[in-house]
């Protein structure tokens, strides 16, 4: 059966981009049933939990050297920790789960069907300055920018630590700023036997197109997926941003262009500013919101995007409990992505997970196949 048919119900993942960045733990798991609990995955994020009070990292790409000496700042070992700077009234947190690292120590996650770790890009990125976090009553927002290795410390060190705990293939979330390096950074891990999909964001700005993100525009968006078509193997699963003005057009573009899947929303831009300084409160002035408030705009893009295209969507935005995977299902996700809620509970996943037959008993759901697009 192919695993990206529309009907294939058995795959429901929670890519949980844990501590809200780009990396994700998904449930690939077996049918699922009131009394038959599936694995649902959690996601591994571009977080972890490490905490930094003062100064920030370099900007821009690192040498091998200087990730070495500001390694704690994307590993971060500190889960669980209670302290945190608190900046203008509001705390101030920005960790990374990564590459599982974190929590496996917690629980055992290969009760997941897997996870899409931390987003990767061709070269080493530090990320923007801090702060990076800001909090406000429905979530929060973040402005990471994309804090990472890069693709080749990710294959020669991540993925064989990564093996020694969890035990099924991952999903690897990528992101570039040109095609020739979502290209690149895609062929390198497209030979991973420990990689069973690509996830492509295609949020990122275009630095040879004047900067506008590959996912507002529906030609570049299909031009970036074609080319990583062109050289991977592996199904290919398109993540879209939802700051666009027509997220469907976007989506019927990755879909012509060969994509075996789409993954939405990413997260909304969004701003904060500090009473007392006058001035945003991120650094980098603008961040993504993730969170509960997400959940209604998720929801409407899913079912748009369903009735749109006639591949798998992995429905993702402000998912916490039980019930919002099933609403997001409803609306025509096959699998679901739980991200910020692990920030706030990282038992987040394995509690859905738990939660999950007892809510499908209440609406008198047999199989979570049956619902997938049972809203239309």
């Amino acid at each position: 059966m192919n695993i990206f048919s529309r009907r294939f119900r058995a795959f429901v993942m929670l890519l949980a981009p844990c501590l809200f960045l780009a990396g994700t733990l998904y449930l690939q798991g077996q049918e699922a049933t009131a009394s038959a609990p599936i694995a649902i995955p959690v996601s591994a994020a571009d977080w972890g939990l490490s905490f930094q009070t003062e100064g920030a990292p370099p900007v821009g790409n690192a040498t091998a050297e200087e990730l070495a000496q500001y390694n704690a700042c994307y590993v971060g070992d500190t889960l669980g920790d209670q302290e945190a700077a608190d900046l203008a009234g509001i705390p101030f947190i920005y960790c990374t789960f990564g590459f599982g690292q974190e929590f496996h120590e917690l629980y055992d996650i290969n009760i997941l069907g897997t996870f899409s770790f931390k987003g990767t890009t061709l070269d080493a990125r530090f990320g923007n300055p801090t702060p990076r976090i800001a909090e406000f009553d429905g979530g929060m927002l973040n402005a990471v920018g994309l804090q990472n290795p890069g693709v080749d410390h990710v294959i020669a060190h991540e993925l064989p630590e990564m093996k020694e705990f969890f035990h099924k293939p991952v999903m690897a979330n990528i992101s570039g700023f040109s095609i020739e390096q979502y290209v690149e950074t895609c062929k390198k891990l497209d030979k991973e036997e420990q990689v069973g999909w690509l996830e492509v964001n295609i949020s990122c700005p275009n630095v040879h197109g004047g900067g506008m993100s590959f996912g507002t525009d529906p030609a570049c968006a299909k031009e970036v997926t074609q080319a990583v078509k062109a050289v991977t193997t592996k199904p290919v699963i398109v993540k879209l941003s939802p700051n666009v003005t027509d997220i469907c057009a976007i989506a019927r573009a990755v879909e012509e262009g060969g994509a075996d899947a789409v993954s939405l929303i990413n997260t909304v831009l969004g701003m904060r500013i500090d009473l007392n300084r006058k001035k945003p409160i991120i650094a980098n002035k603008t961040g993504g919101m993730s969170g509960p408030a997400l959940l209604p705009l998720a929801v409407r893009m899913v079912y748009q995007v369903y009735e749109a295209v006639n591949i798998p969507i992995v429905g993702m935005g402000g998912v916490s409990k039980a019930e919002d995977v099933i609403e997001l299902m409803l609306a025509g996700a096959t699998a679901v992505e739980v991200g910020a809620a692990n920030l706030v509970d990282p038992f987040a996943c394995k509690r859905i997970i738990e939660d999950l037959p007892k809510v499908m008993k209440k609406y008198r759901i047999e199989n979570l196949t049956d619902i997938i697009g049972g809203a239309h």
